[in-house]
């Protein structure tokens, strides 16, 4: 008997047809869209998915000047394989030579004072340029990539940065992540194969063994738990968003 979706398969067949519904709500509802990729596997995924579904979805970059070799030439073949004008965003010049100036190139590793205002400079300022005049922006959060991002929402206000927020990946797995990717053909990140399972700014950025948090390869010298960067925290916590209490 028949007792309801209990296959893999199935459930990832409705999780994914979830995300496009999901996908397809930002931009009905809160358009103009922007999504933010980093161009980890997450933001590869959803921009086959903008693609395929035709949706009007403008996609960023942020280009902290320290990004992968590998990342580089991603952000190519990404750009060949869709047609996609890319934006990219850079911090902002005068900050970024002050801070360089005043604490070297790889001041970060001294504290974790220290590597959050680098990350503000190279990250948050520019993604807050990024975002100007959207209505909504999509993010490859996934509660699985840590305990931190465990409660993540898949839409909702995103106070901190004044637009909704979509996280549509949020309930997928590593596996379905994978299986999506390669059924499909999209290109990835060749660090992933090398075991990087999360991938930011090269400096930053390591491989992890087997089965470990996902984002432990992130800031890894430092002991706090936490591998933010502050693109989704505020107030010490991760940005969740507030459900605006609405069925998708």
């Amino acid at each position: 008997m028949d007792t309801g979706i209990s296959q893999p398969a199935d459930r990832f067949a409705v999780a994914l047809r979830r995300t496009r519904r999901l996908l397809a709500q930002a931009v009905e509802r809160h358009a103009p869209v922007a999504l933010a990729s980093s161009m980890g596997c997450e933001d590869m995924v959803l921009i086959d998915l903008v693609v395929r579904d035709r949706l009007a979805v403008d996609v960023f970059v942020l280009d902290t000047g320290r990004l992968h070799g590998e990342t580089y030439a991603l952000i190519e073949r990404t750009r060949d394989r869709y047609g996609l004008s890319l934006r990219l965003y850079a911090p902002e010049g005068d900050a970024l030579e002050a801070f360089l100036s005043s604490h070297g190139p790889n001041a970060f590793y001294r504290s974790p004072e220290l590597r959050k205002t680098c990350c503000a400079i190279r990250k948050i300022e520019p993604l807050a340029r990024a975002l100007k005049g959207y209505g909504a922006w999509i993010t490859g959060l996934r509660r699985a990539q840590s305990s931190e991002r465990a409660d993540t929402a898949e839409w909702g206000w995103d106070a901190a940065n004044g637009l909704y927020k979509y996280s549509p990946l949020a309930a997928w797995s590593s596996d379905e992540l994978w299986d999506y990717i390669r059924t499909r053909d999209v290109p990835y990140n060749p660090l992933h194969d090398q075991g990087y399972a999360s991938i930011g700014c090269a400096p930053c950025t390591r491989a992890i063994a087997p089965g470990a948090d996902e984002r432990s390869g992130r800031w890894w010298w430092e002991e706090d738990d936490a591998r933010e960067c502050g693109l989704h925290v505020a107030d010490g916590r991760v940005n969740r968003a507030v459900s605006a209490g609405e069925e998708s």
